[in-house]
């Protein structure tokens, strides 16, 4: 860490590149394409280069490092939400393949569609990057209570959600 404060390229491209994939995944989830959550990606590394030397070490460098990207895709956003399963080039992208294949899917898209942004950040977070309540907190710039309030409300609304179209369907069956 004090080689990329000190202004490594080097140092700076080893310690943000066990990052890069993950957040992706996460940028997908809140922009509109493909190419907006690349152009995120970038802005996030450009950015945490340019300002390395603010980075607090009382936090998680991940924490840091995902509240530039929210920044960032909240930059790029636009109203229209595409699915993830809508933008796989599978041959080109392996990323995009393990996205699509993943059972995990259908639930983001639902949560995508179902929670508000700020919640389905939150949740995003806690359980696609396993991050702590503590550290989701202070990357979305909110008190724990919030998140954990929130991240309560989410699972809520996701359960009442798939119930509703498991029982649907099961009455159609």
């Amino acid at each position: 860490m004090s080689d990329a404060q000190a202004g490594s390229v080097d140092a700076f491209t080893e310690l943000v590149q066990s990052y890069r994939h993950r957040l992706l995944r996460f940028l997908l989830s809140r922009c509109a394409s493909y190419a907006d959550a690349e152009d995120a990606l970038q802005d996030t590394m450009i950015s945490a280069f340019r300002y390395i030397r603010s980075y607090d070490s009382r936090w998680r460098f991940s924490t840091w490092l995902y509240r530039i990207a929210i920044r960032n895709a909240a930059k790029l956003r636009t109203p229209e939400v595409i699915e993830i399963g809508d933008l796989r080039d599978e041959e080109s992208d392996p990323l995009l393949q393990c996205i699509a294949d993943s059972e995990t899917e259908n639930l983001w898209v639902h949560a995508r569609r179902l929670l508000t942004d700020e919640v389905f950040a939150a949740m995003w977070l806690r359980y696609a990057e396993d991050m702590s309540v503590k550290d989701i907190s202070k990357t979305l710039d909110r008190s724990a209570s919030w998140t954990k309030v929130n991240l309560l409300r989410g699972r809520r609304a996701l359960d009442a959600e798939l119930n509703s179209v498991t029982n649907e369907s099961e009455a159609y069956g």
